[in-house]
């Protein structure tokens, strides 16, 4: 990564935009997390996968150039967005879940809940609704009117990614390595695709053998789970209770059942194993570092235009872009 792009990076993570705040919306939307909320638990009955897939929307945005829901546009003839970037092409679904959101919001009150404030809001409520915390999140935020593939494929991680690499990337936003642990439990619900795993399994470290740190009878569920020849796109439980926001992510980190390299490295790496031990012990650590982290990444702001979409997959008309960017 260049020192300009690192710079860059700072930029977003000291960004002076408006303030964020609880209740953003009591005046004009005060229905706005309700809202969400219900569609949400619509979600959860159709889908269960769905919402674990909606609550890591929040980490795929805020990284890119701060929360702007910059993540929800589709491709244009003259913007390739970050949908099929190469951390999110394949692997993120159900953004149809957000656009449900938006209608709804829509119909009770028009063009005043921004695109990216329903992403924060859904993250917290899919963690909420599934057994894990609830927290009073800051609103307020406004989407922005482009999206750049280019800068999703420079920062987002990959699941090959080790813990040192993760600690370098967190600390760009003024993250923790407490934080990035803390996050990282995002995997207690929800699954992943083969595709993330196969090296792990076949190829680790290009010595034609499996990782070591894989608990034997695990990476023999997982050979049956992902075998050389599976289709990639089969999807594996990212940890035993992937259904329920708990600490069991941590408990089978120290057992070596992590399903991805990105997971299983927390704890074979120094630096970020006494987190992974201590929420494995102490779920309340857990989740109080997790809302800690959510509320840092949920702050991530980038000073540019704006705009409320109307549809969170489209910029407006360009008479409104002007009216914000004047």
């Amino acid at each position: 990564m260049s020192s300009f792009f690192l710079i860059f990076l700072l930029c977003i993570a000291m960004a002076t935009a408006a303030p964020l705040r609880p209740g953003f919306y009591m005046e004009t939307c005060p229905e706005a997390e309700s809202v969400v909320q219900q569609v949400m638990k619509k979600a959860l009955i159709r889908d269960p996968r769905s919402i674990a897939s909606v609550m890591r929307f929040q980490f795929h945005d805020c990284f890119v150039n701060g929360c702007d829901a910059s993540l929800l546009l589709d491709d244009t003839a003259t913007m390739l967005g970050e949908k099929d970037a190469l951390s999110n092409i394949n692997s993120l679904r159900s953004f149809e879940v957000i656009d449900e959101a938006k209608e709804a919001l829509e119909r009770v009150c028009p063009a005043v809940v921004s695109c990216a404030d329903i992403i924060i809001i859904a993250a917290r409520d899919a963690v909420a609704l599934t057994g894990g915390p609830f927290w009073e999140v800051r609103l307020g935020r406004l989407d922005s009117l482009s999206a750049k593939q280019e800068d999703s494929n420079q920062i987002m991680p990959s699941p090959r990614s080790n813990a040192s690499s993760l600690i370098d990337l967190f600390q760009n936003y003024n993250l923790s390595v407490k934080d990035l642990v803390a996050l990282s439990g995002s995997h207690s619900i929800g699954q992943a695709r083969c595709f993330s795993v196969m090296f792990r399994l076949y190829n680790q470290s290009g010595t034609g053998r499996p990782d070591p740190a894989i608990e034997p009878k695990y990476r023999e569920k997982l050979d049956r789970l992902c075998p050389s020849n599976v289709d990639q796109n089969v999807t594996g439980d990212l940890d035993a209770t992937p259904r329920i926001f708990d600490n069991q992510y941590f408990k089978d980190l120290v057992a070596g059942r992590g399903f991805l390299n990105s997971d299983q490295t927390l704890f074979t790496f120094t630096k970020t194993r006494k987190f992974v031990e201590l929420f494995s012990k102490d779920q309340s650590e857990f989740f109080k570092a997790f809302v800690t982290g959510m509320l840092k990444m949920g702050d991530l702001q980038r000073d540019q235009p704006g705009e409320i979409r109307r549809n969170c997959r489209a910029v407006n008309g360009r008479h409104m872009n002007i009216l914000w960017e004047s």
